[in-house]
């Protein structure tokens, strides 16, 4: 049965200056066509903006006032950081841009996707309503959420989330509070988990299934060991690596990368970063990103 193909839009804000990644993020996004992203920034218009990207200018302080408006709390953090704590919101927040689209979904800036519709079928998008790349807990990285006023809404079964939003601690409630709606229990066999999680009715239209795309954390590998891919490759939208060429990765979420190896050293030229970006094959490692020869 052929299945009609389920509109997304990311919304990310992000607010300083653009990472230096940043033309590789967004080719990864240009290779995804039928997928769109809202980024609402005081950053500029990034050089060779895809037509599935859309810049929303707007300054740190507006935006907050934005957020105080549609939540009626007082917003106004410090650090910019804290936006981490609005993801479950952010499709409540910008409500007015989803007229249309099926499903949202709140993500990060340091990662490159893959092919996310080979990933995200139609097939399993019809199937449940949200959806975390993770086993045992909600992605902040990348997670789909349908777009219903039900689950729009949904972070407001948090505990005390006006009183978190507002204060300046960062609790990391996409994948602490928001998580422990759908996933409690979660250091449970898997077999008494997902019974439990068979009694939440959220959990049963919610997919989690770790996708492995967040390497050399805490959780192990495929293959229960802790030995991690050392080289991960981006070939015409295809994310792949050298323990596993054939496996289908939606993105590479190079996190512990970006924070420990990366941080060491001196970041590429913006020359350099923009004419390895525009070739159809990169190679990405601890000490960044590079040309592939293949």
């Amino acid at each position: 049965m052929h299945l009609p193909t389920p509109s997304i839009l990311f919304i990310i804000p992000y607010f300083g200056q653009w990472p230096f990644w940043m033309p590789f993020f967004l080719e990864s996004c240009r290779r995804n066509p039928d997928v769109d992203w809202l980024l609402f920034t005081d950053c500029g218009v990034p050089e060779g903006l895809p037509s599935n990207v859309r810049i929303e200018p707007i300054d740190y302080e507006s935006y907050c006032r934005l957020v105080s408006r549609r939540l009626d709390i007082h917003f106004a953090p410090v650090n910019a950081y804290k936006l981490c704590d609005l993801k479950p919101a952010l499709g409540y927040i910008h409500e007015e841009y989803l007229h249309g689209y099926d499903f949202w979904a709140f993500g990060d800036l340091d990662l490159v996707y893959g092919e996310l519709r080979a990933y995200f079928t139609n097939q399993r998008l019809a199937s449940r309503d949200f959806f975390s790349t993770h086993e045992r807990r909600v992605a902040g990285h990348l997670c789909l959420i349908r777009n219903t006023d039900c689950k729009r809404s949904l972070f407001m079964n948090m505990p005390d989330w006006r009183e978190r939003f507002c204060d300046e601690t960062h609790h990391a409630l996409d994948e602490g509070a928001f998580s422990r709606l759908f996933v409690r229990r979660k250091n449970l066999p898997r077999p008494l988990f997902n019974l439990l999680g068979q009694l939440n009715p959220l959990r049963r239209r919610s997919e989690f299934v770790e996708a492995y795309s967040t390497p050399n954390g805490c959780i192990a590998w495929h293959d229960g060991s802790h030995s991690f891919p050392k080289r991960w490759y981006w070939r015409e939208g295809r994310v792949s690596n050298d323990l596993d060429d054939q496996r289908l990765y939606p993105y590479f979420h190079f996190a512990c990368w970006k924070r420990n190896q990366w941080s060491k050293q001196a970041p590429p030229t913006a020359r350099e970063v923009r004419r390895i970006a525009a070739s159809a094959r990169w190679i990405i490692t601890d000490r960044g990103f590079h040309q592939d020869g293949l």
